[in-house]
């Protein structure tokens, strides 16, 4: 099975690929998306678009893992990353419904680190003592390998709670 992680960006956004066979799991390949080369925002929803269905077509991977959104300082900002993140979706969709999870970014940590609430570094460290030296060009890389491997770790919990049959109370699922 081959994962692909996405750390969403409205200016850039941060993949990567791992494989899982068994418990062993193995890196991949990984990059950064650039979309700040085109100043409107409006426009750069087409090229983030475009971006993801070419990894998809490229690398044709089995389950995709993308960071849910954040908090972040302004409305401004949550708008763009949201709108960010809906584009990578609808291009995600297209080929992989049912395939796509998202996951907290303290979910993330605490999955790679052991800690909710781990630093970067931390999580750097992390990841190089799973799969050795990696350079990564930017932070949104190596999050990227953070968020693939969270889905690794976590799959087979998401597939056992889908297969959970609501409670029933009085005849009412609750």
């Amino acid at each position: 099975m081959i994962i692909l992680g996405i750390d969403p960006g409205s200016r850039k956004a941060g993949y990567a690929l791992i494989s899982v066979e068994g418990k062993k799991i193995n890196y991949l390949t990984s990059g950064v998306l650039k979309y700040d080369q085109v100043e409107e925002f409006i426009e750069r929803l087409g090229i983030i678009y475009k971006s993801v269905e070419h990894i998809l077509q490229n690398h044709n991977p089995t389950e995709i893992a993308i960071e849910s959104l954040i908090y972040v300082k302004s409305i401004e900002a949550l708008s763009k990353l949201a709108q960010a993140r809906g584009a990578m979706i609808a291009a995600m969709s297209k080929s992989h419904v049912g395939k796509i999870h998202e996951y907290a970014p303290n979910l993330i940590k605490s999955s790679v680190t052991g800690y909710g609430h781990a630093s970067k570094e931390a999580v750097d460290k992390a990841l190089g003592m799973m799969f050795g030296k990696i350079s990564f060009k930017t932070a949104d890389e190596s999050d990227a390998l953070a968020i693939a491997v969270c889905h690794a770790l976590n799959r087979s919990m998401k597939i056992k709670l889908s297969q959970v049959k609501p409670l029933k109370t009085l005849g009412k699922a609750i």
